[in-house]
């Protein structure tokens, strides 16, 4: 499928033909929340912990006498039901990960993308006049094509000059094509890959 290539000027400047098996595919939402959720189970660090009974240090003495004061005969200061005790079935340092086959999650990465086409918030831009570019002009520029929440996909390596424009902008973010994920992608408004991003994504993602 062909699709337009504009500049930072919003005008057309030629065409990119999209390969269908990548940008083209069904979309489905069960694919997507699959990759979705474990990009952020991933992503959690697991430090979570409270302390378990024999993670608190102190006396091993009776609480009080176990007969005589009327109350219920007790072993340990440190059980879960004492004042200062262990927190029972409590958070312990694990690992949140979950796995995914690696099919379902480059199918996934073609899906969002797909998904962006088919909105018609996939663009595609040519940064070969871009040099010094201050981050005022390239808002500028953004706000004349028409993006309000932006994900930049440059090649195997950003172009310096575009991604320290992008940088600074609000609700703008830049990552190279080994960054691109299914996350990221939905969670923006529009799409803009660089033509070295489509020819990566290409390599990345033809099986």
């Amino acid at each position: 499928m062909k699709i337009d290539v504009i500049n930072l000027d919003n005008k057309v400047v030629g065409s990119v033909d999209l390969p269908k098996d990548i940008f083209g595919v069904d979309v489905r939402q069960d694919i997507l929340q699959r990759v979705v959720l474990w990009q952020r189970a991933k992503a959690r660090a697991g430090t979570h912990k409270v302390k378990q009974i024999g993670d608190i240090k102190g006396t091993t003495k009776k609480p009080f006498s176990q007969k005589g004061t009327g109350n219920a005969r007790q072993g340990s200061k440190y059980g879960p039901h004492m004042r200062g005790g262990a927190v029972v079935f409590g958070p312990v340092v694990r690992s949140h990960d979950i796995k995914l086959q690696k099919k379902v999650r480059q199918l996934g990465l073609k899906m969002a993308l797909s998904a962006k086409v088919a909105s018609k918030d996939l663009k595609i831009l040519d940064l070969s006049d871009v040099k010094d570019i201050k981050t005022k002009d390239m808002a500028k520029s953004f706000k004349t094509i028409g993006f309000d929440s932006v994900l930049c996909i440059d090649g195997a390596q950003l172009n310096v000059n575009f991604a320290r424009g992008v940088s600074n902008i609000k609700h703008a973010d830049i990552l190279p094509t080994m960054g691109a994920n299914v996350y990221d992608i939905l969670n923006h408004k529009a799409l803009v890959l660089t033509k070295e991003a489509v020819d990566a994504l290409k390599t990345r993602l033809t099986n």
